[in-house]
């Protein structure tokens, strides 16, 4: 069994060095095999020169390079595209994660879990990211039906299937852990410990919560595992159209008594909303059929087992110098 350790950093050249021994000074003593794919996300102090450094003194390791900062997503795609082991550990650079973990998560693995999720319990950051933080999990729990408590952990273990079957782009690595459920994968989490932050300062602000909202209703509608467009749309077309209705069949009523109508600002409302809940109906169904479509084009992914209950051999994809 190969492990693939992949890291992506972003101005990170002190706690680098550290968390390279620390990774080592594990991985070795788990007796396995193993790979270091760093990607340095357009850093502009010195982590493309300590990666040099890391690479000379280790051939496990291997780093990519972005000439600017595109994201963590797209740092842990490409890491996914390069790593060749059997399982994948995604760990953040700044120390804050701690790798003596792994074999906890290893365990999970071997339980027959397909990705393991970190949850940190005793959570080292101030309150301005940690109360947004229980907010957003909360409302991603509810939204995916995926029941974890920290979505956004950067610690988590793969299984090869797991990072061949999904696409991670924009800011939807936070969603990993829904995108994995959703194409059938099993998903479990445990109590990972969390450290205080050594060097440098957090790369997101308050932002990336706001921005996490856009991105989970993004989710829920480019995956064919999410919510069902026409569903969506469908009910808010509806009780547009009830609360719309309603004042008409006042005045109907009102009418049919024998009294005079005369035209009234509650009258038109109704009418706005009525002609609103159809046009919303029509984007439900035109994303229905483009959803439709893509479902029908899609490639599904599947474990393969032989007759022996062997998994079926894969093919072996590069690695990344």
């Amino acid at each position: 069994m190969k492990v693939s350790v992949v890291i992506p950093c972003y101005n990170e050249q002190d706690s680098l060095p550290e968390l390279f021994e620390r990774l080592e000074a594990v991985l070795a003593e788990m007796k396995v095999d193993y790979e270091y794919i760093f990607v340095d996300d357009g850093s502009t102090d010195r982590t493309v020169a300590v990666l040099r450094s890391l690479r000379e003194r280790s051939p496990r390791v291997g780093v990519i390079s972005f000439r600017r900062n595109y994201g963590k997503s797209a740092a842990l795609n490409e890491g996914f595209r390069a790593a060749s082991g059997d399982l994948i550990v995604t760990i953040d650079a700044d120390l804050q994660d701690d790798p003596a973990e792994i074999p906890n998560l290893m365990k999970r693995i071997d339980a027959g879990a397909d990705l393991v999720s970190g949850w940190k319990t005793n959570r080292q950051d101030p309150i301005s990211k940690t109360l947004p933080s229980r907010v957003f999990n909360r409302v991603t729990s509810m939204v995916t039906g995926v029941k974890l408590h920290d979505f956004n952990c950067g610690f988590k273990l793969y299984r090869r299937e797991v990072a061949d079957a999904i696409t991670v782009y924009g800011e939807l690595h936070r969603f990993i852990p829904a995108l994995a459920a959703w194409e059938g994968f099993r998903v479990e989490e445990i109590r990972v410990r969390h450290n205080r932050r050594k060097y440098g300062k957090s790369k997101y602000g308050a932002r990336r919560f706001l921005n996490g909202f856009f991105d989970l209703i993004t989710t829920m509608f480019v995956t064919r595992r999410a919510l069902n467009p026409l569903h969506f749309f469908g009910r808010i077309a509806l009780a547009l159209f009830l609360v719309g209705l309603a004042p008409q069949i006042y005045f109907l009523i009102h009418w049919l008594a024998g009294n005079g109508l005369r035209v009234r600002p509650i009258m038109l409302l109704g009418f706005v909303l009525i002609i609103v809940s159809i046009q919303v109906a029509s984007i439900g169904l035109l994303a229905e059929l483009i959803s439709a479509r893509a479902a029908r084009d899609a490639v599904y992914a599947f474990k393969e087992y032989d007759v022996r209950g062997e998994r079926a051999p894969r093919a072996v994809r590069s690695h990344i110098a």
